[in-house]
Parts: structure tokens; C-alpha cells; sequence
């Protein structure tokens, strides 16, 4: 089963992506979305606990905007060379597992190697929303139109 893998740099266009996705009936146990939310600070990370519900409006604001209520389990953690995040979907379980690995840690449990995962990694540092989906093989290219649709700054299939 692929994982499609899309870096967005608006929330707003991440955010539109993840809800046609989900019309389109991809559920949550197959979409993850990872961004940080410095909720208006430079990059301090102060204040973030481990786990977080963030599902019932709680977020501070920052890159997420609208992204933390989309997905069940959305949490936030404090991922040590990027600072506070929000992850939500399966990835969200994996992060809290390897916080010590960082984002490229938990990406390896969705299949996608680890020099690729670095990359997604310094991304999300810089400031972009990733987003990915797992997906039949049947599913795969509805998946992959969407988020270029959505305005994905590219996508990659793992």
C-alpha cells in the first residue's frame, strides 16, 4: 500500500487538500498531517506537552490554522530540532513513540526512507504542512490529483 507524501507552504491549501481527501473518502486512519505551530513564537518551544488534545479547538494558532480539527488525535510534541508541532492521523502515534528521533523517525513507520524523511523533516522546520496518505494502489492517483489539485508543492508516492 503506498504512502503518498505532499508538502504544502499555505495551511489554507493544505487544509482544502485534507478535506477533499476526506470527501472523497479517505478516512482518518489514513490521512497524517504534521506542521509546526510556534502559535505565534519564534520557535519556542515552552509550554507543549506530550499529547495534547488539540481536537477541541485548543491550537495556538501558528501554520495550523484550520488543521487541527480535521483529524481525530490531533496532538501537539515538542520534536527536539524543530520544536513544537501538531501531528495528527497515524503519524501522530509513531512521533510520540520517537520524539528522540524526530520527525524522520516517525516517518519510517509510514515507509519512507530515511534520507527522504529528512528532507520532510527540514521542511516542516522551514515551515511547511505535510501531509500524507496511505492508499490502495487503486486509490493511489485519485489520492495524487488531489493534492496537486489542492496546491501541493510536490508529491511523492513511497
Amino acid at each position: 500500500m503506498p504512502t503518498l507524501v505532499a508538502t504544502f507552504s499555505s495551511s489554507d491549501d493544505a487544509e482544502q487538500a485534507v478535506n477533499a481527501l476526506k470527501e472523497a473518502g479517505f478516512s482518518d486512519e489514513e490521512i497524517s498531517v504534521v506542521a509546526r505551530d510556534d502559535g505565534g513564537q519564534d520557535g519556542d518551544d515552552d509550554g507543549f506537552g506530550m499529547g495534547q488534545n488539540l481536537t477541541g479547538g485548543t491550537a495556538t494558532g501558528g501554520a495550523l490554522g484550520g488543521l487541527a480539527g480535521l483529524l481525530a488525535g490531533a496532538g501537539a510534541l515538542a520534536i527536539p530540532g524543530i520544536g513544537p508541532i501538531i501531528a495528527a492521523g497515524p503519524i501522530a502515534a509513531g512521533l510520540s513513540g520517537a520524539v528522540m528521533g524526530g520527525l524522520a523517525g516517525g516517518l519510517i513507520d509510514l515507509g519512507i526512507p530515511e534520507e527522504r524523511g529528512q528532507y520532510y523533516e527540514d521542511r516542516v522546520r522551514e515551515g511547511d504542512i505535510l501531509v500524507a496518505v496511505k492508499a490502495d494502489d487503486d486509490q493511489a492517483d485519485q489520492a495524487d490529483r488531489i493534492l496537486n489539485d489542492y496546491g501541493a508543492d510536490e508529491v511523492e508516492s513511497h
